[in-house]
């Protein structure tokens, strides 16, 4: 008995997907619920099962664009399992190992090359197979020895810089990063406000208790848990921060869904972290740490990356000092984090050196005006560079007199 294997429904608004990688050859057999195939969405990667035993008809190829609903392959169910499929591995790398065991054994045959060169091979201990012969039958002469001593780990008469072209299909998840970059450039009224936060505090904080924290919880202590717990309270505060639009209405949200950019092997992903209001720092840091690797392995769901509710992105990590972040439609902000340098500040009168990041909020103007805009962002510079503040919300001394 044969059955089709088809492009499952992966998402309401997807139609179609990519056949990324086959994990199975035609004709090899697959087992129930092995990994046989890698698809790929607009929005995420996912892998595809043998829903049955048997042996693997490949029917579409790698690359091709398929609907849902659209056959990829076929098992054959009544298909005989090979004997000792699994122990046939070793004894084939033991097959092979063997003549190269064999070869090495055996005396290597003599190097062809003029004296002069064989001279210089032998004085600057030149490995010939670095070296590309150009004499008559193969014989290696001066200059073949001389372009291979100038030319360390690059084969002799090549170009350094060719003129070459490639054309590469774009993917599924690069194509809608375009089409949602270019949205929300058209269809926003965006703007960016900047501040700059002093560290210091934070970066006490985690010197100081970045090892115990590690030992209790089982996660690092970084900085974007400082950041999206400071920002669950100014979007409290700032709930048009928190909103975005529907039509002609605003949607508010008493909950923070914020969401997180991470660069994935594809692309950029944006997984999110629910209720990030009611996390604790070691559950936002396990979330974060649990969806980067996600993200990494190809591994999320589309249901991780849909329905945040606010967008921090941190484009310190790859040494950006200063941007302005594009909304992540059909969010209305977008906090973005950079790399923290020490500069000369003044504190007191006196030039004091501190590490500072500066932080921008990119903002649809439409639903949020200059007020909220620098108000949330200067919430959140007072929250960082003040920690203690969060342990409340507000200030310990003006919260035990209810001030």
């Amino acid at each position: 008995m044969s059955i089709e294997i088809k492009v499952p429904t992966v998402g309401e608004s997807i139609s179609e997907v990519t056949l990324v990688k086959w994990h199975k050859k035609d004709g090899e057999y697959a087992n129930r619920d092995e990994v046989i195939a890698e698809l790929e969405s607009e929005k995420a990667t996912f892998e595809l099962n043998a829903e049955q035993a048997g042996a693997i008809k490949i029917i579409a190829q790698e690359g091709a664009t398929l609907n849902i609903g659209d056959v990829v392959c076929s098992i054959d169910t009544e298909a005989v399992k090979p004997e000792g499929a699994v122990e046939e591995k070793p004894v084939a790398a033991e097959t092979k190992a063997e003549p190269a065991k064999e070869a090495a054994s055996q005396p290597q045959t003599e190097v062809k090359a003029t004296p002069v060169a064989a001279a210089i091979i032998a004085d600057k201990k030149v490995d010939v197979k670095a070296v590309t012969a150009s004499g008559s039958n193969g014989k290696i002469v001066k200059q073949d020895v001389m372009d291979a001593l100038n030319n360390p780990g690059r084969k002799p008469g090549t170009v350094l810089f060719e003129r070459n072209e490639r054309e590469q299909k774009m993917s599924n998840l690069r194509k809608t990063i375009s089409r949602r970059l270019v949205e929300a450039k058209n269809t926003t009224a965006m703007l960016t406000t900047f501040n700059e936060v002093d560290m210091s505090a934070i970066m006490e904080v985690r010197k100081r208790y970045k090892d115990r924290f590690k030992e209790l919880h089982g996660v690092n202590l970084g900085f974007m848990s400082f950041f999206t717990k400071a920002c669950t309270y100014a979007l409290q505060e700032w709930p048009s921060v928190n909103a975005y639009i529907d039509g002609e209405n605003i949607i508010y949200h008493d909950f923070c869904d914020i969401s997180i950019s991470v660069s994935a092997p594809k692309g950029l992903v944006v997984p999110v972290i629910r209720n990030a209001e009611s996390l604790s720092m070691a559950g936002i840091e396990a979330k974060v740490a649990e969806l980067a690797t996600k993200a990494k392995d190809n591994k999320l769901t589309i249901e991780e990356m849909t329905g945040g509710t606010f967008t921090i992105t941190n484009g310190g990590v790859f040494g950006s000092m200063m941007s302005t972040p594009i909304i992540n439609i059909p969010q209305s902000a977008i906090l973005g984090m950079h790399n923290i340098l020490e500069r000369p500040m003044a504190v007191n009168g006196q030039v004091v050196i501190k590490p500072m990041m500066y932080v921008a909020l990119s903002y649809d103007h439409r639903i949020i005006d200059g007020r909220e805009s620098v108000g949330f962002l200067v919430r959140v510079k007072e929250l960082l560079e003040n920690p203690s503040l969060m342990l409340f919300g507000k200030d310990p001394v003006k919260s035990l007199l209810e001030l």
